[in-house]
């Protein structure tokens, strides 16, 4: 048995466990589902509106959880009948209705431990035993609204991390306790970054010191496209029902689309921007020798996230992503791909990212197009790969609904996953059954192209939210809001610390002079622990009479104090930032 399949199995069977000493605890509870997940699990109950559980009392249940898998109970297993499986679960609505949408020779599965049965596929463990006793721990409560549908009962789900070895719990939980003090949420209030206003959910309100890291990311962004042949394009915001209809996304995503209306026409917010690319490219006669056609758009999307889902900045409804399309012929797919690969490790690489997992997503169930089109598509992209050297894992029917895609996934300095950069082979929108987009070829007949969707960062405003978490706030000097912070010994030295300021700002290096009547120690510390800043310049007599600057490198950059010309630290500044260096 693989680890991965025996640890899941281990996180399953204890989430039996957890949902009898729940019963046990809290009488008349209904129980719906409980899951195997990512480092744990999870299980939904319907608790008594008087008797409702808490997180005062996850004490209580774990102590009743390690009393059952000390019992040493076996996990029995018996297959039943549809009719058995309703009277043995008469009482558990919950199971009734699953039960019943099940077919009426459908041969049904129960598991059985220390008296209390559940409806359940398995596998499970042979005994309780066989789960540790100091590897889960009850972690959060949360509501779910039975099978995902707002308009059915809302339960309350218990989550609880699970792990085969104590020391693996222990560890996991030190990285909570660590990515908790960088929680972007905190850190953004800390720093003044923005802010998030409860009427006006799952959009940002962008601060100077956050909006000043926001643009840096997007120059920079728009040099490196510029630099690798893309030309820049910006699409309305507002388009009508009748092109959404035509590319599909009405019928595949109105759902996440906020919809308007105008003189009884109606319009949506654009949630995407590949409609428009195409716009841009059917506006005049294109030939092959305009191919492939590299357009970038900052294109401001909007979608209708449910609230529940909204996270930080993380997980919004209104962001940019930074997006392009990549019009070309099928022959040209496989260079294209290798070719935005290698843009996409360098940009990585340079905001700290190293190690990457690509993959690959097939076609789903809910798509357009006929099966050898996207067969066609498939083995594009996946050639592309391979010209590439890139190995990839397979995620089946995890495709766009109108192509495969590459995702490519980077890891933080905590060692979490992020899926951030994109391409997508699509060759739908442009066909005659969609935008009906075409070119001349070298036979002089009318062809359609092929479009690539790619992203890098993906949204901006997410990328921002891992960066923040990645680097705890301290962000390398090319990305810093505030790159040099120049503090005087005492206000007598106020117009040197202007002198140097000035000629920071006039280097292009964004910094500050505080000359603030507070004295030096308390400016010190807000720099420190509010701003982060890299470089805090301090001032007096003998700075301004040699006119030098003495440096203190952030904390925890290994660097000692240094007393630097002025000319050379902004020299030594600009290396930094040019080089895109993520150390002081």
């Amino acid at each position: 048995m693989a680890e991965n399949e025996k640890l899941q199995i281990i996180r399953h069977s204890c989430a039996h466990v957890m949902a009898e000493a729940v019963k046990h605890i809290f009488p008349g509870t209904k129980i719906a589902i409980g899951p195997a997940i990512e480092n744990g699990f999870y299980y939904d109950f319907d608790f008594p509106t008087d008797h409702k559980i808490t997180e005062d009392d996850f004490a209580a249940v774990e102590k009743e959880m390690r009393k059952i898998i000390s019992s040493g109970a076996e996990f029995v297993r018996k297959e039943i009948s549809k009719d058995e499986a309703l009277k043995i679960f008469a009482d558990e609505p919950y199971k009734v209705e699953i039960i019943n949408d099940l077919p009426q020779d459908a041969t049904i599965s129960t598991y059985e431990q220390d008296g209390y049965i559940d409806l359940c596929r398995g596998p499970h463990v042979a005994t309780t035993k066989e789960i540790n006793a100091q590897t889960f721990k009850l972690q959060k409560i949360a509501g779910a609204y039975w099978r995902g549908d707002s308009d059915r009962p809302m339960l309350t789900r218990v989550y609880a991390l699970c792990f085969e070895k104590p020391n693996e719990l222990k560890e996991y939980l030190e990285m909570l306790a660590e990515a908790e003090k960088r929680d972007h949420r905190k850190l953004g209030v800390e720093m003044d970054l923005f802010h998030l206003e409860p009427e006006d959910p799952g959009q940002i309100f962008w601060h100077p010191n956050g909006w000043t890291i926001y643009t840096v990311i997007q120059d920079y962004m728009r040099k490196m496209v510029r630099r690798d042949g893309y030309q820049e394009v910006n699409t309305p915001a507002i388009m009508p029902r009748t092109l959404w209809e035509r590319s599909g996304h009405w019928g595949h995503y109105q759902r996440n689309m906020f919809i308007t209306e105008s003189e009884k026409r109606l319009f949506a917010i654009k949630p995407m921007n590949c409609p428009g690319a195409l716009e841009i490219f059917k506006s005049r006669l294109r030939t092959y020798k305009d191919l492939p056609m590299r357009l970038a758009e900052f294109g401001h999307d909007v979608r209708n996230e449910p609230s529940g889902t909204l996270h930080g900045i993380m997980r919004v409804r209104g962001f940019v992503q930074d997006d392009a399309h990549i019009i070309c012929t099928e022959e040209q797919v496989a260079a294209e791909v290798a070719k935005f690969c290698k843009l996409l490790k360098r940009v990585y690489h340079d905001f700290g990212f190293e190690d990457l997992v690509v993959k690959f997503s097939t076609m789903p169930e809910d798509h357009v197009g006929d099966l050898a089109t996207w067969q066609r598509a498939e083995k594009a992209l996946s050639d592309a790969c391979h010209e590439a050297g890139l190995n990839y894992e397979i995620q089946p029917g995890e495709g766009a609904f109108y192509g495969p895609k590459l995702e490519f996934k980077l890891y933080d300095c905590l060692g979490r996953e992020w899926q951030c950069g994109t391409i997508q082979a699509d060759f739908q929108l442009p066909s005659a059954e969609r935008l009906d987009a075409t070119y001349i070829g070298s036979d002089n007949q009318k062809h359609h192209p092929v479009m690539l969707h790619r992203a890098i960062l993906g949204s901006i405003e997410r990328f921002l939210g891992i960066l923040i978490e990645n680097f705890a706030g301290n962000f390398p000097t090319w990305l810093a809001f505030e790159q040099a912070a120049v503090v005087p010994v005492k206000n007598e030295f106020d117009d040197y610390a202007k002198e140097v300021n000035e000629a920071l700002l006039s280097a292009d290096i964004r910094s500050n002079a505080y000359t603030s009547d507070e004295n030096m120690r308390q400016k010190i510390k807000m720099i420190t622990k509010e701003h982060k800043t890299p470089y805090i310049l301090v001032v007096g007599e003998n700075e301004k009479n040699e006119k030098t600057v003495s440096v203190r490198f952030r904390q925890n950059s290994g660097l000692e104090q240094k007393t630097m010309k002025l000319e050379d630290f902004i020299a030594y500044v600009q290396e930094k930032v040019n080089s895109h260096s993520t150390e002081i």
